[in-house]
């Protein structure tokens, strides 16, 4: 059987009115086809209209009740309740709201400009919020309703030379705790997080790089496939979170059992890797304009066979010695020098 055939009943999803942001190329693309599949009524969002409509046709051969695209840049505000009122109108309901849309910014804190900062922030933290706000007014009328979050696996691994970026996606895993709490009064109303490890699209083609280096994803890279099925099983059967790929899970136990020895053995890896990378002009990729080129759903990176549960439970118990290690090795020192 193909790994990307969907084996449970389509009808949990068919008429559902879906909305994506970011779905003019990468995850937000793929998850938008995976809905189509379902016989999902679409809304997709973007700040590409000639990538949003090839992603319409996509939809519409793929199996879509409907679809329409809306233009719309998440961190306006306002541009948002525009996307909300017009998929409630033009379908009377929204099911289900999927806030994807997201940046990235590489580079050191310093030798990142603060504006480019405050646009990763305002992109990935406050484009969620946007979302969330504009589409809760209709879930409580309605009184249901899924809001799923694509995180990433940055929500608890930390990125060294990427500090906007790991800002942003802790501060949204923070903001869908809280919201999670406030909204226990409405059982029909869920908030959902997706945290994927590494994904094979566009992206990282697209961030600003204030490195001077090429940039490239860590591998494994996974299939945005994944996520986009993980998306739909949530919206079928919700959950307050999940991660998508092995590596997911290992880098959020890895930081939780390990925080200082994961951080530190991350941020040496990238800097090994930045000494040797060819050397590129700097830029601000897609933060302020989006770009015309990578709307499809792969980043053409070569995919890496994800490592088995043997793996991930090796590598953490290499990273549990390191740290054991470290720890006695320092009380070593400090009973010495006592």
């Amino acid at each position: 059987m193909n790994k990307h055939t969907n084996i449970e009943n389509k009808e949990d999803i068919r008429g559902k009115t879906v909305v994506v942001t970011g779905a003019s190329g990468g995850a937000g693309r793929a998850i938008a086809v995976e809905f189509a599949r379902y016989g999902a009524r679409l809304v997709l969002a973007g700040r590409r209209d000639f990538a949003l409509e090839e992603v319409v046709e996509e939809c519409n051969q793929n199996g879509a009740q409907a679809a329409i695209c809306v233009v719309t840049d998440v961190t306006d505000a306002e541009a948002v309740v525009v996307l909300a009122k017009t998929a409630f109108e033009v379908y009377d309901k929204i099911d289900v709201w999927v806030n994807n849309a997201g940046v990235l910014s590489a580079g050191s804190f310093t030798d990142t400009p603060v504006d480019v900062i405050d646009q990763v922030i305002r992109t990935n933290l406050m484009g969620y919020i946007h979302g969330a706000h504009a589409v809760l007014p209709y879930f409580k009328e309605q009184g249901y309703g899924i809001l799923i979050n694509n995180i990433s696996v940055g929500g608890w691994f930390p990125v060294p030379y990427a500090t906007g970026y790991s800002a942003s996606k802790f501060g949204l895993r923070g903001f869908s705790e809280a919201l999670r709490g406030e909204l226990m009064q409405w059982p029909g109303i869920h908030v959902c997080d997706a945290f994927p490890a590494f994904l094979d699209t566009p992206g990282i083609r697209h961030a600003a790089n204030f490195t001077g280096r090429y940039l490239k994803p860590a591998p494994p890279v996974y299939d945005p496939k994944d996520l986009a099925e993980a998306i739909v099983r949530l919206a079928k059967h919700p959950r307050p979170s999940v991660t998508v790929g092995s590596m997911s899970t290992f880098l959020r136990l890895s930081h939780f059992l390990f925080p200082s020895i994961s951080r530190g053995i991350t941020a040496k890896v990238i800097e090994s890797y930045l000494k040797v990378a060819d050397e590129v002009p700097l830029t601000n990729g897609n933060l302020f304009r989006p770009l015309k080129f990578g709307s499809g759903v792969y980043g053409g990176w070569s995919r890496f066979t994800p490592p088995s549960r043997k793996k991930i439970a090796l590598s953490l118990l290499l990273v549990g010695g390191a740290a054991l290690l470290l720890s006695q090795t320092s009380g070593l020192m400090r009973r010495s020098g006592s």
